[in-house]
């Protein structure tokens, strides 16, 4: 299946999605900012900051396990689902470090363990070295970041492209190999990525119809193509920030959260890096790191899903915007240094600004690009 059929599909499988799920099951408890620790001015100064980056969808900020702030620019809504993009990375690497446990695979197995069939004739020996670790920290050892031909992704495609350098050495952004990360949790679990994370994470959290596209082999794509709705994605980050643990139960073991979280190699020098300081501090296991000690998944036209364990917080926003790192700036200038670690007075006057503030939020592409 082409990509683009592929994502015409998925639209019609996230717009039935809207028709068949509420705002969100067990939606997160909601609170004043104030209640949390945190200035209703201060947010209400972040949106207005935002709103000028083109072209945002939504935002959430969650601290403490509340939500504190919510809101969608117009026509987007709460139970739109929304593409991730290569947000979708970091839940498939979490379908990798849940099937590692369950001692269906290993870091240390080598990618062409599971491909006999796809690999070359005389494959390299650095293919040979390239490992499950390789793929989820983005050094398989490519020169340049392989692109699917005719916008299909396949294992062989993958395996054909030259190894250059040896893998773990050099950082390379590689949405194929991520790709091959979904082929793989398949492979070991007899089961897609969607299908092996629905009872392990998409349920117990409350997600409802999420949808993920698939490849013409059957693997949920892995890099891209989830669609979830905002305060779908800010239970996956809240789950990140409590190491795993959900109502009681340890959904994902604390040792993944902390490994898959922690920096892997350098990115500072890749094409990545010319967006701006936050992405330049180190790759990890389809997460990356930020400045402020913090971490995030993220994707294409803006989609983050950034975790700030030093504030108990987690900032989530969708849109299709080229400004990254304005938004991320917006969250170390209006954010992080508002939070209080006690409660503050309530605020009546200043919520009752927020809202007013977040109601008029409606989607207006600049006519300038942010830089």
């Amino acid at each position: 299946m082409k990509l683009r059929s592929s994502f015409l599909s998925a639209i019609l499988l996230a717009v039935f999605a809207i028709a068949s799920r509420g705002v969100a099951a067990t939606p997160l408890p909601r609170s004043s900012p104030e209640s949390q620790g945190i200035s209703s001015d201060a947010i209400r100064e972040f949106v207005e900051k935002v709103d000028k980056v083109n072209t945002l969808h939504s935002f959430m900020i969650v601290r403490h396990g509340h939500v504190i702030a919510e809101g969608w620019w117009k026509p987007e809504a709460a139970e739109k689902p929304h593409i991730l993009y290569s947000l979708s990375k970091s839940f498939n690497s979490t379908a990798v470090g849940l099937a590692i446990e369950e001692g269906k695979l290993s870091l240390d197995d080598a990618v062409l363990k599971y491909f006999p069939n796809d690999m070359p004739a005389e494959p390299s020996e650095n293919l040979k070295a390239m490992k499950v670790r390789d793929l989820l920290s983005m050094t398989c050892g490519h020169d340049a970041e392989p692109k699917p031909e005719k916008g299909e992704y396949t294992v062989k495609q993958f395996l054909a492209v030259p190894v250059v350098h040896t893998p773990g050495t050099h950082f390379q952004y590689n949405s194929m190999g991520s790709y091959v990360l979904s082929a793989i949790v398949t492979k070991a679990t007899g089961k897609t990525s969607l299908e092996y994370l629905k009872p392990r994470l998409f349920e117990p959290l409350g997600i409802e119809n999420p949808v993920w596209q698939s490849s013409a082999e059957g693997n949920s794509l892995g890099g891209t193509g989830l669609f979830l709705c905002t305060e779908d994605i800010a239970k996956f980050g809240q789950l990140y920030l409590q190491k795993g643990m959900w109502n009681g139960k340890q959904l994902i073991p604390q040792k993944w959260v902390e490994l898959a979280t922690s920096r892997k190699i350098a990115n500072d020098q890749e094409s990545h890096a010319k967006i701006g300081i936050d992405w330049q501090q180190g790759y990890c296991y389809q997460f990356w790191r930020c400045t402020h000690d913090a971490y995030r998944g993220d994707g294409r036209d803006g989609q983050l899903c950034v975790v700030l364990p030093d504030k108990d917080t987690v900032v989530v926003v969708t849109a299709k915007t080229n400004g990254f790192q304005d938004m991320m700036n917006a969250i170390w200038e209006n954010l992080h240094p508002a939070f209080k670690a006690a409660a503050l007075p309530e605020n009546a006057d200043g919520n009752e600004k927020l809202k007013q503030v977040v109601g008029r939020l409606e989607a207006h592409p600049l006519k300038t690009e942010v830089k």
